[in-house]
């Protein structure tokens, strides 16, 4: 028998990525084995296989599944004014980081342990999301609103900044969500020369 008595797929497939994603954040991916993953989850280690192929792929489909999720969150609007863009970036960006910090973290310091072919498709969408940053940076230099030397290193270096929130950020704490939102959005707004 490879389940507990008792355990149902349709709870065990989400626990079991969801207690993957908090493992490899705490420990790191190399430290976990399935094993552990197995044993938290309440589950033999082999009924984990119904799930998931090996660990690679649970890594994978975790990074996978939080960039589809964020770029499925994010809604930009074009006819909008530059900076007003910019500004709902931001705060999106920033919320979305709070209320996922585990799978932020994987996101960045995880990437290094997946194959090449999983790291390609992680970067693409990735990428993506960049792009949705890039377009609005550009089309605030491109209207004077923005000043900056370099867009893709402009780019690069906002989200840097604003998802190392994730890492110092705990519900209850001297600032909420808001006011960190509007301490980050005047932080960018210097950061890009906003006019």
């Amino acid at each position: 028998m490879a389940r507990t008595q008792g355990s149902r797929a349709e709870i065990t497939g989400p626990l079991l990525r969801e207690t993957a994603r908090r493992l490899f954040a705490r420990q790191g991916y190399a430290a976990v084995s399935m094993r552990q993953i197995a044993a938290a989850v309440g589950v033999q280690a082999g009924a984990l296989y119904a799930y998931t192929p090996d660990k690679q792929a649970l890594l994978f489909d975790l990074l996978e599944s939080h960039m589809q999720d964020l770029l499925a969150a994010w809604q930009d609007d074009p006819a909008q004014p530059a900076l007003q863009r910019l500004e709902r970036f931001v705060r999106f960006h920033i919320g979305f980081s709070i209320d996922h910090p585990d799978a932020v973290f994987l996101s960045y310091m995880e990437l290094r342990n997946l194959s090449p072919e999983n790291f390609a498709r992680i970067a693409e969408l990735r990428g993506r999301y960049e792009a949705a940053l890039q377009a609005i940076l550009h089309d605030g230099q491109a209207a004077g609103s923005m000043r900056f030397q370099d867009l893709r290193l402009a780019t690069l270096a906002l989200i840097a900044m604003l998802t190392g929130v994730a890492n110092w950020y705990r519900e209850g704490g001297r600032l909420d969500r808001d006011r960190i939102g509007d301490i980050y959005w005047g932080l960018a707004q210097g950061a890009v020369g906003a006019q």
